[in-house]
């Protein structure tokens, strides 16, 4: 089964998330914002704690389903008498739920801007819930 994978995600967040509760998280990393501009709500995503430039197949995560997603822009500005600065910050909101713990088997080539999608081993058996 293939699917896009979320990479370098805190391990304490997936412990959280192994809970069984839905949670909001909010993603800052670029290569994690583009993986999720080509999901969608419904849709299962891997998540693991392992960096996108380590990703291999063997790597452990957890399956997710992906239950709501927003892409945003922020415009931030810093005030420094006599400067105005301003700056934009894209973020990505996501609630997800835990489904299983998986393990990929293959990892699709990519370049810079492209998501990031993976083969996993789908789990004999996921939370009920």
């Amino acid at each position: 089964m293939k699917c896009a994978a979320l990479t370098g995600i805190s391990p304490s967040v997936i412990a959280e998330l192994k809970s069984g509760r839905a949670r909001t998280l909010e993603l800052n990393s670029a290569h994690n914002i583009i993986t999720l501009t080509v999901s969608s709500p419904g849709e299962c995503i891997f998540m693991t704690s392992v960096n996108e430039e380590d990703l291999s197949p063997g790597d452990t995560g957890i399956m997710v389903d992906l239950l709501a997603l927003t892409i945003s822009m922020r415009r931030v500005e810093f005030v420094n008498p006599p400067f105005v600065e301003e700056r934009e910050r894209m973020s990505a909101r996501i609630k997800v739920q835990f489904r299983g713990t998986t393990i990929a088997r293959g990892v699709e080539d990519r370049k810079w801007g492209d998501p990031t999608i993976v083969e996993v081993i789908r789990s004999a058996c996921y939370r009920a819930g």
